[in-house]
């Protein structure tokens, strides 16, 4: 399939409301939809089989390439408590997003707020020319964190979207699209598994939704 990119590249970054929310399998779905390249800057844990490796088996493209991280660390923590164990400092410099002609999804690590060290947070490697994705998914206090992440990023001047992760819960995506306005790309319900086909599938549905962010 060839690829067919209009105008100049996007950077999507791609963070959660909080931790396991499904950012990697939206991730997967936006890389797909757009024939992306892939970059995940911090893993903290699963290197054995980390998120890259993951979103790799799902994208059936042939477009996308999947970049290094720049900090692979060991345990499945905070980064900032990850490089600890690991005897390092997370340095932000060392952050950079690969330099490519294609679009790119960056994932982040849990939310906004995650620190990376004692001053800086993932909000801090977010630059102020990338579209940013929320994936939000339904339990109790989802909303007050879906509106804070927001109200953080709006006020910061970044253009926002969200994905709903999980079963419909009317009355939260209701609420959580009157306050904020921002644009609504779609749901990933709870597949029974998630395979490239499905992730194929959830692309076709949301490819006009990204291609017009």
């Amino acid at each position: 399939m060839s690829s067919k990119k209009k105008g100049h590249p996007k950077k999507i970054f791609i963070t959660g409301i909080s931790t396991e929310v499904g950012k990697t399998i939206a991730s997967a779905i936006v890389v797909e939809a757009l024939q992306a390249d892939y970059f995940k800057p911090i893993q903290a844990g699963d290197l054995e089989f980390s998120d890259t490796d993951k979103v790799r088996t799902l994208v059936s493209n042939s477009i996308s390439k999947f970049h290094k991280n720049s900090y692979a660390l060991k345990t499945p923590m905070s980064p900032h408590a990850a490089a600890e164990i690991d005897n390092i400092v997370i340095d932000l410099d060392k952050i950079k997003p690969p330099n490519v002609n294609n679009d790119l999804v960056i994932e982040g690590a849990g939310g906004l707020l995650v620190p990376l060290n004692d001053t800086k947070t993932i909000l801090d490697i977010i630059k102020p020319d990338y579209k940013v994705i929320v994936v939000s998914r339904h339990y109790l206090g989802s909303i007050n964190h879906t509106l804070l992440t927001i109200q953080v990023l709006k006020e910061k001047g970044y253009n926002v979207s969200i994905i709903f992760s999980g079963d419909e819960h009317k009355t939260t995506e209701d609420i959580i699209q009157k306050m904020t306005g921002v644009n609504i790309i779609g749901r990933i319900e709870d597949e029974p598994y998630f395979d490239e086909r499905v992730v194929s599938s959830y692309s076709e549905l949301f490819k006009d939704a990204l291609e017009s962010i």
